[in-house]
């Protein structure tokens, strides 16, 4: 069977891509922008996919012939290597390339559709005007949950780093425990280890001296003015 697919049509592709990984991606998102099941076609081995905004047709290339069971609804289908079809919202039409399996035999499906989304069914079409309508949720595909992941990354950072506060008082325990001081802890044992040693600190340094000078008669600079007051208060009673 030739090509449906020209040189020509792929110069006026909006969009087009080569590799299955890719492919893969953008056919599942076109779907559902669509408003369709992501699952619809369920390809192999992508090589080449492309879109035409403008008149709404889109291809697909695989390697070889695929077959596949959609388990909810026990139907087996049938995708050519070469698939193409115009799709619209909630809809594809002029589809060739695929085929569901009825009573032993394959028959070919030319248009699917969502005449009501809230309903939740999609209906697919034969040329000859026959159809059958089954659960939208049956070709749907699980997307991962991104969310998920984010909120275990949020959990384990949560766990692995701790606020100011508490690491403030695990590193305090921490010290306490192997013998390390903090600032505080550390002038309070330096003080203590002062007084055990004769050592003063500047505030018991100075009441040292006013003590020592009272004992050896100097005058500490308030008791001298005194003094010298009571003198000139006698030279002028004379």
């Amino acid at each position: 069977m030739s090509s449906l697919v020209t040189e020509e049509m792929r110069a006026k592709a909006t969009e087009l891509y080569t590799g299955d990984e890719i492919c893969q991606e953008k056919s599942k998102f076109l779907l559902t922008e669509m408003g369709l099941p992501n699952g619809l076609l369920p390809l192999e081995n992508i090589e080449e996919c492309g879109y035409v905004e403008s008149t709404g047709f889109v291809w697909l290339k695989q390697k070889k012939k695929k077959e596949h069971k959609f388990e909810k609804i026990g139907k087996f289908c049938q995708y050519a290597p070469e698939i193409t079809a115009i799709i619209e919202k909630n809809r594809i039409k002029k589809l060739t390339g695929v085929k569901v399996k009825e009573l032993l035999m394959w028959v070919s499906i030319s248009d699917i559709c969502i005449d009501d989304p809230a309903s939740g069914k999609i209906t697919f079409k034969t040329p000859t005007g026959l159809f059958r309508t089954f659960p939208v949720s049956a070709f749907q595909l699980d997307v991962p949950e991104k969310k998920k992941e984010v909120e275990v990354k949020k959990d384990v950072g949560a766990d692995a780093v701790k606020t100011p506060s508490k690491a403030d008082a695990t590193e305090k325990n921490h010290a306490d425990s192997n013998g390390v001081k903090t600032p505080s802890m550390a002038t309070e044992t330096l003080k203590n280890h002062a007084d055990a040693n004769g050592v003063k600190t500047s505030s018991m340094e100075t009441e040292t001296m006013k003590k020592d000078a009272n004992a050896n008669g100097v005058k500490a600079p308030s008791a001298a003015v005194a003094e010298v007051k009571k003198v000139a208060e006698a030279m002028q009673m004379e």
